[in-house]
């Protein structure tokens, strides 16, 4: 039976705490698909098209990872998709205590699929999509902090008028 996991999240932007998971994820699954979430609650400052590019392009040297979007429930994207597990990514205690109900929830809805916690490598155990937008809003290097192109995407969001 193959190993695939859904890797969710907003991905607004990607970080590089989120691409470190993907890949060691990559590392120990046959197949990771990361899926956009278009959350209707949130203001994104990437359209759900942008964060797919910027996805593709940050982990365009990984062949078994593929990235796609959705709207509803992961348990349905994972059931549709043929995986079996979730993958996601703790920075703290903090993290888990909300995803420990976030899987209730997920196993009220489906018993087959299991969460797979990997801890966010310590150089990364700060990071957030939020600390990266705040950061380049007011043109702060965000270099350390997300891949490349996610750093030229930045750039254009916030230019200064001229």
């Amino acid at each position: 039976m193959k190993r695939i996991a859904v890797c969710p999240g907003s991905f607004d932007p990607i970080t590089l705490g989120h691409l470190d998971i993907i890949k060691r994820g990559a590392s120990i699954f046959d197949e990771i698909i990361v899926i956009v979430a278009n959350n209707q609650d949130k203001r994104p400052l990437f359209t759900v098209e942008e964060r797919i590019h910027l996805l593709r392009e940050a982990v365009a040297g990984l062949p078994n990872v593929s990235i796609d979007s959705f709207n509803g429930l992961v348990t349905d994207y994972v059931k549709q998709s043929g995986a079996n597990v979730i993958l996601r990514g703790l920075r703290a205690v903090s993290d888990f205590e909300y995803e420990l109900k976030i899987d209730a929830i997920n196993k009220k809805l489906n018993d087959t699929i299991e969460t797979f916690y990997m801890m966010t490598s310590p150089q990364y155990s700060f990071l957030s999509s939020s600390i990266v937008k705040e950061a380049a809003k007011y043109h702060a290097s965000v270099e350390d902090l997300v891949p490349p192109c996610v750093q030229d995407a930045l750039k254009q969001k916030f230019q200064s008028p001229r």
